[in-house]
């Protein structure tokens, strides 16, 4: 069996969501790979098999999806990773190199380094592909450029793409900010989605593909083994109580649910709460006043969050944060704690916040344009927040993007 998790990254962490919320009887929800071992497992006997996976690609009893594999006789003959790395050990935006595993001899193909795109080479000795990842719904989060860019080489080599696919933890629903211009294209914005697309890995694929936005002269043989008793409206608390960090800075759920909106702090002078023990869900800078901050929110009535003042002082840490904004220095701030989820809408949350801190410091607050605009995949929602535009007018003002993406979306719907 390969030994390629440590004991640390598949540790399950039990996270509580919500400060205040009760607990609940967890809904039944199989993801696909269960049910892949279970009644597909016929398709890749005897077949040459690829994986993309990272340390979230274990099944329920704790074991990888590789070991389980090459324990049942699949004959695995490359692995692929992507951003952080196979385990997840890598801080964001760092280089990754391929290498090959001492104890099995198998190729590990890194997809975050000099190649984003799998090579050509690195398909020769495959005919089946597995993708098994826990993405977490947000357009900026890189494992779907990556899964973007699978499909892109597997139609080009003529190898089948079986996706393995996994719920949406922040829930199938919530379709919300500004659709991607494809002028701004990058690996943090690699097609016309909004932030969050309230899809699976699974429906993502087969939008990319139905709408060629792969730019493939043949579509890929594509599979989607779905979850059973996964529901649209379901969040990750609805069913599980453990979560396996899909990154070193998405360490729960509740983290997960903020980041979309939060993220875009990552384009701006404010930190995003790297280098923290809870990131994305702790902003501040030393010029801010978390009471003033808090009233501005506050007065807009944002609706399911509720904030408590914080100061911090962020650091570099292994393994999870590098080149940390304000590394040493003292950042006073907010720490945001989820009240209902339902009614929480994290893009907007975004929104509002960044008009607050423009607002209130006008002369410290600093866009990183080219990062924000990328964020946004577009550079209009800047532009109008320099302007002092409202926050509604701005949200409003997506709509008609959002309606078009829907009515693309909901052909691709498999739940």
């Amino acid at each position: 069996m390969i030994k390629l998790f440590t004991s640390t990254f598949l540790l399950f962490f039990l996270t509580t969501f919500s400060c205040c919320q009760q607990s609940q009887e967890l809904k039944t929800v199989n993801f696909g790979d269960e049910i892949f071992i279970e009644k597909h497992l016929d398709i890749v006997k005897g077949r040459q098999v690829g994986i993309v996976t990272n340390q979230t690609g274990v099944l329920s009893n704790g074991v990888s999806i590789i070991d389980t594999l090459v324990k049942l006789g699949i004959n695995v003959t490359a692995i692929f990773g992507l951003e952080h790395g196979f385990i997840g050990n890598f801080a964001a935006g760092e280089n990754i190199e391929n290498y090959t595993d001492k104890k099995t001899g198998i190729p590990v193909y890194s997809l975050y380094g000099w190649n984003k795109k799998p090579t050509k080479e690195s398909f020769e000795n495959i005919e089946i592909i597995l993708f098994d990842v826990q993405d977490i719904g947000a357009r900026f989060y890189t494992y779907i450029s990556t899964l973007f860019y699978v499909l892109q080489s597997a139609a080009e080599n003529r190898v089948k793409v079986i996706i393995l696919d996994r719920p949406n933890p922040i829930g199938g629903n919530y379709v919300d900010g500004p659709v991607l211009d494809t002028n701004f294209s990058s690996f943090i914005g690699i097609a016309p989605l909004p932030v969050t697309h309230g899809l699976t890995v699974g429906e993502v694929a087969n939008l990319f593909v139905g709408e060629n936005y792969i730019s493939s002269k043949e579509n890929p043989s594509l599979e989607v083994i779905k979850c059973e008793g996964w529901k649209r409206s379901y969040f990750w608390d609805n069913f599980s109580e453990n979560w396996i960090p899909t990154s070193p800075n998405i360490p729960d759920f509740k983290t997960a649910f903020v980041y979309p909106g939060t993220c875009f702090l990552e384009g701006t002078n404010i930190s995003e709460g790297r280098g923290t023990d809870s990131p994305f869900l702790t902003i501040g800078a030393p010029f801010i006043d978390p009471k003033l901050l808090i009233d501005k929110l506050n007065s807009n009535k944002i609706e399911g969050v509720k904030f408590t003042r914080i100061s911090f002082t962020p650091e570099d840490i292994q393994e999870k944060s590098r080149n940390t904004k304000y590394r040493q220095i003292q950042c006073n701030g907010i720490r945001t704690c989820i009240t209902n989820e339902e009614k929480f809408k994290s893009v907007q949350f975004g929104v509002y916040l960044l008009s607050a801190l423009i607002k209130l410091y006008p002369e410290q607050f600093k866009f990183e344009k080219n990062r924000f605009d990328l964020l946004a995949g577009k550079e209009k929602l800047r532009k109008q927040l320099l302007e002092g535009v409202d926050p509604v007018k701005i949200i409003n003002g997506w709509q008609d993007d959002l309606d078009k993406f829907q009515s693309i979306r909901k052909k691709y719907l498999l739940y």
